[in-house]
């Protein structure tokens, strides 16, 4: 094959509509197949062709040519997923502003089902930033747990200035806590909850009038004009659209979770599940998956005294589909590939790392049929790492969302030459 151009090191990279090329990258596509000396093809904002060089098509080579689409010879990089974090409150907890930058958690009363936090989210909080250049793509971001119910959260891509067109799901799931952030944060005013026993009680009710409400609307007892927006807000999680999101810390918080989320035949995701290595077939048994972290921070609250980097490990050998998260602003969220390599270093298999930022995330996100892989009709959303994005002098060399260069590592170059085929 010949005639295929690349650009030079400094030209001005294409996006927008525009296709792209990328040859001679180790490409992981996290389905199970992999290419070591592969390409990707992808036309606007969606990937159309994965293979092995040997097998390029010829029609893919007269498209670039006649179109002079963007070629990118990354050399044996790594070519992934773009990274998602499937947990964490980037732009709704800004790094810089304090109290001011602070719309996590509306501590006013114990149960707001009604919030989003599509309408708290700051796209210029530069924790995106630092999201792109670390190779992740998209993320799950929402309210905090110092509620009972904190709210519907919402699953994102980075890149943007306006929020809209950033969304990929929302709501994406309704956020729920136990444990100690709604004890304490309303036990200390003398309100309701002050106790485990009460933010079960309370979450239990309020689950118990969603469904008398479904059960009327859908019986036609409830007129128009006569809707409980409140109630409202409960019909994804009853018909399964969208999961419980539920922060979760000691072994007898994620069993009271699962408890519940039975007892109403619901979805659930089983967030941070710090003691989770302790009850780790227990949370097989249930079927719902975990998203584990943080744990590159302190031991700050005596409910996450077991905190380890082991507990995705346990986990996925007793068959829990996991993810990695960092709760940003807890631990940082440039630090998820590091997160994910320190959980691969207590036991997590290398596969299980790349895919708990990967695939896994996506999967338990509900957004797996847009990220999470590299596969034709899926977001050309593309991470381009020197190595194994888990290893810590590991570089970002390309971000690429939606078919455009995000993110270029002004250090790394492409070596002149016009043939690259």
């Amino acid at each position: 094959m010949q005639g295929l151009q690349k650009n030079p090191p400094s030209s001005n990279l294409k996006n927008g509509d525009d296709n792209m090329l990328i040859i001679n990258g180790r490409i992981l596509t996290m389905t199970g197949t992999d290419y070591e000396h592969g390409y990707l093809y992808s036309k606007g904002k969606t990937i159309k062709k994965v293979g092995d060089m040997k097998e390029f098509p010829e029609t893919i080579r007269e498209q670039c040519q006649k179109e002079k689409d963007q070629v990118l010879d990354v050399q044996g990089a790594w070519v992934m997923p773009g990274l998602i974090d499937a947990h964490c409150h980037v732009g709704i907890a800004e790094e810089k502003w304090g109290a001011i930058g602070d719309d996590c958690n509306e501590v006013t009363t114990p149960v707001t089902p009604q919030i989003r936090a599509l309408d708290g989210i700051n796209p210029m909080d530069p924790a995106f930033h630092d999201a792109i250049q670390a190779g992740i793509t998209s993320l799950m971001t929402g309210p905090g747990s110092s509620n009972v119910v904190g709210g519907q959260s919402v699953f994102m891509k980075v890149q943007g200035r306006c929020l809209d067109k950033m969304v990929v799901k929302a709501p994406a799931a309704m956020k729920i806590a136990f444990g100690e952030n709604p004890k304490v944060n309303y036990g200390d005013k003398d309100k309701m909850p002050g106790s485990r026993m009460a933010i079960a009680g309370m979450l239990r009710e309020e689950l118990y009038q969603a469904c008398q409400y479904e059960e009327k609307k859908k019986s036609g007892n409830i007129n128009q004009g006569e809707e409980d927006f409140r109630m409202e807000c409960w019909i994804p999680v009853l018909h399964g659209e969208i999961p419980l999101k539920a922060h979760v810390h000691r072994a007898d918080d994620i069993l009271t979770a699962i408890r519940i989320a039975k007892e109403f035949g619901l979805d659930m995701t089983l967030d941070h599940c710090t003691e989770g290595h302790l009850i780790a077939d227990e949370i097989a048994e249930s079927g719902f998956p975990a998203i584990v972290g943080p744990d590159l921070t302190s031991r700050s609250k005596i409910e996450i005294k077991n905190m380890s980097f082991k507990t995705a490990g346990v986990l996925e050998r007793a068959g829990v589909k996991t993810a990695i998260m960092t709760d940003h602003p807890v631990s940082l969220i440039q630090y998820l590939p590091l997160c994910a390599g320190l959980s691969v270093k207590q036991g997590l298999s290398m596969e299980g790392g790349l895919r708990a930022v990967t695939l896994h995330a996506a999967e338990i996100c509900g957004t797996a049929d847009r990220v999470g892989s590299l596969e034709p009709g899926k977001d050309a959303d593309i991470a381009i790492f020197s190595g194994n994005p888990m290893e810590v002098f590991t570089r970002t060399l390309y971000t690429i969302i939606d078919g455009n260069i995000t993110f270029q590592n002004v250090s790394y170059s492409q070596p002149a030459g016009q043939q690259v085929l």
